[in-house]
């Protein structure tokens, strides 16, 4: 089996999809099977790329940068794109000969995957990752229901009834393409999952930042991750003083940084709360298991909106596989991952007193953290690794192989 993926970004760029992506490729390889890469004109656009890079083990095609005074526009350039990466793609695919041709969200890498599917009688597969269009309202790019909006959602739907097989990660999106009139049958889980030899338990507490940072006999409380508004990292802020009229103890820990770190600072400043939340900014890749180490609890504070519903984040199984405690919000991408009181603990979306009450709680049970420590990493062991996940797509492979080389 030969497989051509067609990705918006790769590594060595960091990301959710990236993460994904990698651990893809390598049980695919694992599996026995030969995989190509390709990437769009968005991965890091604005920098000189090489037509092959190599990263670590995996070799990647790349497409050039768009560039121009209309690409710069929001339909033309999403054109433009499609354009450069219909040729790069049909290009590449001549030269490897793949059975498939993988494209994964967004719905531009969906549209020239159907473009040079058809040109070269190639089966097209797409992965829905996630609705592009409530990511650009949830980062403030886009209005729900306006034009822009509209003609993103209209694109996905347009790829998703043309891809031979669609492919998604989670029950929220399935239910989503069921009603945008997709049949069942066209549809396969293909859920996130961690490697759990990857993610290890966490250690003791790094004691030269725990004594950097001031922690020293604190009950610490974090986020590591991208600061996105979606994220609702000013609610955690906004319970903070009522968590320490209850427990003076309490640090807040926040670990990275993106799109409201400086509305976060601002709101901390106002609060008074300078000593007692800690924004440490980005810090490399390597260096954030002794970041993780200082957590007592992890808070996963989604807000509620159709993104956070429909999507599963990796982040609290990237938790479970750690023996972290953590909480989330009860919001739906989280609900499917979490099962309330024995793998994590869930509270109320978009409610600070909710957040309050939970977080006390649960600190006031430590004697049941061990056994949901126990519970989180069983349940990525068992259920939600990659060898798992990466075999869902076997047999959608083989039957877009035994339909032979046409795209409807």
């Amino acid at each position: 089996m030969h497989v051509l993926h067609i990705l918006d970004h790769s590594v060595p760029l960091q990301s959710g999809y990236t993460f994904r992506t990698r651990a893809i490729l390598h049980e695919q390889q694992a599996l026995g099977w030969k995989t190509s890469q390709l990437t769009s004109p968005k991965h890091n656009p604005g920098k000189s790329v090489p037509e092959i890079e190599h990263v670590g083990s995996l070799i990647f095609y790349r497409t050039c940068g768009v560039v121009g005074v209309l690409a710069q526009l929001p339909l033309f350039g999403q054109l433009a794109v499609i354009r450069a990466l219909t040729a790069r793609l049909i290009d590449v695919a001549k030269i490897e000969r793949p059975d498939v041709i993988h494209a994964h969200s967004p719905a531009l890498n969906g549209v020239a995957a159907i473009r040079a599917g058809r040109a070269l009688g190639i089966p097209v597969i797409y992965e829905v990752r996630g609705f592009w269009e409530d990511a650009a309202v949830s980062h403030g790019t886009s209005s729900e229901g306006g034009a822009r909006y509209q003609l993103g959602r209209a694109m996905e739907t347009w790829v998703l009834k043309r891809a031979n097989e669609v492919t998604c990660i989670c029950e929220g999106i399935r239910q989503d393409l069921i009603s945008r009139g997709l049949e069942c049958s066209k549809i396969t889980i293909v859920p996130n999952a961690v490697d759990a030899t990857r993610f290890q338990p966490v250690g003791e507490r790094d004691h030269r930042l725990e004594r950097h940072f001031a922690l020293e006999g604190k009950k610490v409380i974090a986020f590591i991750g991208s600061f996105y508004d979606y994220e609702g990292l000013d609610l955690l802020v906004a319970a903070m003083p009522e968590l320490l009229s209850c427990r003076p103890d309490i640090r807040l820990l926040l670990v990275g940084g993106g799109q409201v770190a400086e509305a976060i600072q601002s709101q901390v400043k106002s609060l008074g709360l300078q000593d007692e939340v800690i924004m440490t900014g980005r810090v490399p890749y390597e260096e954030v298991e002794s970041y993780y180490s200082l957590a007592d609890v992890l808070v996963y504070p989604r807000k509620s909106m159709r993104l956070t519903e429909l999507v599963t984040p990796l982040k609290p199984l990237e938790a479970m596989a750690q023996k972290s405690i953590f909480i989330a919000s009860d919001v739906g991408g989280h609900k499917e991952l979490v099962r309330d009181g024995v793998t994590g603990t869930l509270f109320a979306a978009d409610s600070v007193e909710s957040l309050v009450t939970t977080l006390l709680d649960l600190l006031e049970r430590e004697e049941q953290w061990p056994a949901m420590r126990d519970a989180g990493r069983l349940f990525v062991e068992e259920e939600r690794n990659w060898v798992k996940s990466v075999a869902k797509l076997k047999p959608v492979y083989q039957r877009l192989v035994n339909r032979g080389r046409i795209v409807c």
